[in-house]
């Protein structure tokens, strides 16, 4: 009973990680268009700068400002660089944006050497829980707070707000919302902003769960992120949450319980949710 509850509590929390990175990409897809592969590398950049600063401030808060605005500044260099003039032509998109996973890796690879960073654990935040005879470290409740407080911030932002209704009503019909006289230029760029810097954040947050980060951890963010993004729907905050949820739970519990087969599973999940609801669970059909 006690491994049930710990692989849980583990999945949870894997999932609460993967919905802020993955919201971020999905936010940009689904507004936009933009198939951003360089959105992994770029959660990469915002870990090592966060930790960075956390290694010479000892401030955790500092870390995920500092990881957030670094992913930030490099996504919107990316965008307004190159991306502006590639709306609606998804193809010269995958080969910028990849190009830009090796240029921005080599980069990093050559400021911060080979090494991975490992995790910063602030003091408040060490110890653990006692739970139904399992120990929980207060870290991971921590990265759980975090990621409900940002899915609710999130999902006030999208149905609340002005801008969210711009944002949705963008991603339905972008023409229509040009015709009324809004300009979505200024929202465009704020959204690839902000959703490259809930990447970096996310990694600052995300590197207590996976203990340290690496260069190649880039890649294989990004395909969870995408796994997650077509399970749980393009432009949903919702969606974002259920699909890593479901995608972080699923993946925990096959890594304790079916090892043999648990790098499947992710693919398994997605091909059954792809042949139920091609829109994602929650998806916003356009």
């Amino acid at each position: 009973m006690a491994i049930f509850i710990a692989t849980i509590l583990n999945g949870i929390t894997y999932g609460m990680v993967l919905f802020l990175v993955a919201s971020g990409l999905s936010l940009t897809l689904g507004l936009m268009g933009i198939v951003n592969l360089s959105h992994g590398v770029i959660f990469i950049l915002g870990g090592f700068a966060g930790l960075a600063v956390a290694k010479v401030t000892d401030s955790f808060v500092l870390a995920i400002l500092a990881g957030a605005f670094a992913s930030g500044v490099v996504g919107l260099m990316i965008e307004r660089g190159f991306l502006q003039f590639l709306y609606k032509q998804e193809l010269p998109q995958v080969l910028v944006t990849f190009g830009f996973v090796y240029i921005i890796t080599n980069l990093m690879l050559w400021i911060c050497g080979p090494h991975p960073r490992a995790a910063f654990v602030p003091s408040y935040f060490t110890g653990s829980i006692n739970i139904a005879g399992t120990s929980f470290p207060f870290h991971r409740f921590a990265i759980l707070g975090i990621g409900a407080c940002t899915g609710a911030v999130l999902w006030w932002l999208q149905e609340k707000t002005k801008i969210g209704a711009i944002i949705r009503a963008g991603m339905d019909n972008a023409e229509m919302v040009g015709g009324l006289g809004i300009n979505l230029a200024p929202i465009n760029i704020g959204a690839f902003f902000f959703g490259s810097a809930l990447a970096g954040a996310s990694c600052v947050i995300g590197v207590q769960l996976f203990g340290s980060v690496n260069f190649s951890d880039g890649m294989d963010m990004l395909l969870v992120a995408i796994a997650v993004v077509i399970v749980g729907g393009v432009g949903s905050v919702q969606g974002s949450l259920v699909g890593a949820l479901l995608i972080g739970i699923i993946d925990t519990f096959s890594r304790v319980y079916i090892p043999a087969i648990s790098q499947y599973t992710m693919y398994l999940v997605l091909i059954c949710v792809l042949l139920v609801r091609p829109s994602g669970l929650l998806g916003r059909k356009i």
